[in-house]
């Protein structure tokens, strides 16, 4: 059987913030970190079978106090997680994760549930969720 590589790096820019993130493939938690603190590569490989499938990043563990606000409401600090230079099976695919990838927040708590496009950080509690198929060569053919 023959397998396709899934890979990107997720980073944080604040490494004292103890902001958690799971990767789940499939309904399945490949990698759960609760409080990164450098850039992480991740790397994990799928079937290449036909078939359907989700990867799924969570971002957990962020707090209110996480986040700076001066008196006109601005953010002047805030913490964040990265993901950046995504690749299937040696492709980069983060020109067009924007179109992709979904995050579902809801702004911690303090609004309704969302979703919006995704441009490379997550600044809330949530998920990131791409929907793939294999083989993947096609699925890139029909989306890029």
């Amino acid at each position: 059987m023959n397998k396709i590589s899934l890979e990107f790096d997720i980073g944080t820019n604040r490494a004292d913030c103890a902001l958690g993130t799971r990767v789940i493939i499939n309904g399945q938690t490949i990698y759960d970190n609760p409080h990164m603190t450098e850039t992480y590569h991740f790397c994990h490989d799928i079937s290449d079978e036909d078939g359907e499938h989700e990867l799924c990043v969570e971002m957990y563990g962020k707090l209110p106090e996480h986040t700076q606000i001066d008196e006109a409401g601005k953010i002047t600090q805030d913490a964040l997680l990265s993901i950046a230079n995504i690749h299937l099976d040696g492709i980069s695919i983060d020109q067009i994760s924007t179109d992709l990838i979904e995050y579902h927040h809801d702004f911690n708590g303090s609004q309704p549930a969302t979703v919006d496009r995704f441009y490379g950080t997550m600044g809330c509690n949530g998920q990131l969720k791409l929907k793939f198929t294999t083989p993947i060569y096609l699925w890139l053919l029909e989306n890029m």
